[in-house]
């Protein structure tokens, strides 16, 4: 894969958990092949990484889990994150398009939106 597709995969290996950036998948392929566990060639005019059989052969014989299984969230909190983001498109639109009184209405309901969810941290669970 190139660099693009690895990140891609990894962002979808984690549900969207973790989206890891150029400037940590570069320098990381690039310590690996210093290491000698991937080797890049090019293809279609992008440089794609492979595994070394010594690569290979350290996945293999690794007993820890791969890194994307600690990371995968579960269904609440990726339908947090889904429902936060909305959240975070309706306020950019009243920063964008909002009045000065709408602006301050929405920061307000924020405001009692967070303290409210923090409250909810303190409750007791009833189940």
């Amino acid at each position: 894969m190139h660099g693009y597709q690895i990140m891609s995969e990894l962002t979808a290996r984690t549900d969207g958990a973790w989206q890891p950036s150029p400037g940590s998948i570069y320098p990381t392929l690039n310590q690996l092949e210093d290491e000698g566990l991937v080797e890049s060639e090019p293809r279609g005019g992008k440089k794609v990484y492979v595994l070394t059989d010594e690569g290979r052969s350290a996945v293999e014989s690794s007993e820890d889990a791969p890194p994307w299984e600690h990371l995968k969230v579960d269904g609440g909190l990726a339908s947090l994150r889904e429902v936060g983001m909305q959240v975070i498109s309706a306020v950019m639109q009243v920063g964008r398009a909002g009045s000065e009184i709408q602006v301050q209405r929405a920061k307000d309901v924020l405001e009692e939106a967070r303290r409210q969810i923090y409250e909810i941290l303190a409750e007791r669970d009833e189940e």
